[in-house]
């Protein structure tokens, strides 16, 4: 297929996909409105925006501003994110949740957070306890230790950075290169929710970064017990640079300052991994016993998964 026709249909597709959001978007001003009682010429009036713009609004054909969008979501006493919001609409109950949950500190977030997960996190049944989720940092020993504990265990080693290739047919610099961390983003959810319905049972090393997106990382947390590798700024250093990687000191003189910051924004969301292994200053022999110990793993239970 020639260039030019390709680009055009992929214009096309994505002009489809504008449209129906705007309908989308558009429908939920009429219905919020409706469920309010306000007329067209109310909303127009509180939010200060024309009947006209309002009815192209509505009809899906005027492609609104944010801050219109923002004046108009005020004027119903909405949060502008209910309009904006891709995908079907929440439940009654959720809205009611999520008011009840801004008003809570954040130490009563966290407490929160966790009785939602003792109530409702093991809904992927027994098969929790049987996959083993790796996360933490780059040069934490991951790799090393997650191929260690699956031989181990005789399960199956699974990294997710291979297995986001695997489906998308290009290596992960080339995905972000060519569409972008929002497109990683979701072929990581997808391979995700494709290891966790093929497998049972496994070691699942993940990447880095994957508790920086709330809903996947909220899946790892429910389908696997989950324990962070962690080790000391100046051993994630040393350990990337000693497996012939320059990159993160390359044109970076702020690297470790850099590597600080991150692990330093992580932490919480690493700490709400089932344990924490702390390999710094270990052998891979006592990282490897560590790790057995915190999944709750003795020699007999080993080998009564090896059977």
């Amino acid at each position: 297929m020639a260039p030019s026709r390709t680009l055009e249909r992929h214009n096309a597709v994505a002009l489809d996909g504008s449209e129906a959001y705007l309908r989308q978007i558009g429908e939920r001003v009429r219905n919020a409105r409706a469920r309010r009682g306000m007329t067209r010429k109310i909303l127009a009036r509180d939010s200060g925006v024309s009947e006209r713009y309002l009815a192209q609004l509505e009809s899906g054909q005027g492609n609104v501003s944010i801050l219109l969008l923002r004046q108009i979501a005020r004027a119903m006493g909405l949060p502008l994110a209910d309009l904006t919001r891709e995908g079907p609409d929440r439940a009654v109950e959720f809205t009611l949740a999520r008011q009840l949950l801004e008003r809570l500190s954040p130490e009563e977030l966290a407490q929160a957070h966790g009785l939602l997960r003792t109530h409702f996190g093991q809904a992927m049944g027994g098969e929790r306890g049987s996959r083993l989720a790796l996360i933490g940092l780059r040069g934490a020993g991951k790799t090393t230790l997650g191929r260690r504990l699956a031989e181990r265990l005789g399960a199956p080693f699974l990294d997710m950075g291979a297995e986001i290739e695997r489906d998308s047919g290009m290596s992960l610099s080339e995905i972000f290169s060519l569409s972008g961390q929002a497109a990683y983003r979701r072929l990581e959810r997808r391979a995700l929710e494709r290891v966790l319905q093929s497998h049972e049972r496994a070691v699942i090393e993940t990447g880095g970064s994957i508790v920086s997106e709330p809903a996947t990382y909220e899946l790892l947390l429910r389908a696997c017990y989950t324990l962070w590798i962690k080790a000391a700024p100046e051993e994630h250093m040393s350990r990337v640079i000693a497996q012939g990687d320059y990159r993160p000191m390359a044109g970076n003189a702020e690297a470790m300052a850099d590597l600080r910051s991150i692990l330093a924004e992580r932490d919480p969301l690493y700490a709400k991994a089932d344990a924490v292994v702390d390999t710094t200053g270990q052998s891979e022999e006592e990282s490897l016993s560590e790790l057995l110990r915190a999944a709750g793993i003795s020699p007999e239970r080993a080998a009564r998964l090896r059977a």
